[in-house]
């Protein structure tokens, strides 16, 4: 369920400007993304588990308020990170 080294390692080389670029909240949108697809999984197969359910909708929240201030600074990296990480709005 948890994503491993080697695939936030991708993430952040696909979304920020190097390879220790974790603070930039284009690369924290995406992980927050990877780590909500994963839960939405579990979710599918254990329907009953309320505090991963929890945990989902915090996740939610959080990603919502970066995108929140990613669109506030910049319209255009929000409506491109929105298509690339295939979120609907």
């Amino acid at each position: 369920m948890n994503i491993t080294q080697e695939e936030k390692l991708a993430i952040v080389k696909q979304f920020g400007s190097d390879d220790k670029d974790t603070g930039n909240s284009r690369v924290q949108v995406a992980i927050f993304t990877e780590r909500i697809n994963r839960l939405t999984e579990h979710l599918k197969t254990h329907k009953k588990d309320h505090s991963t359910r929890l945990g989902l909708l915090k996740l939610v929240g959080k990603r919502r308020n970066l995108l929140d201030y990613i669109m506030k600074n910049d319209i255009e990296e929000y409506r491109e990170l929105i298509k690339a990480l295939n979120i609907r709005k």
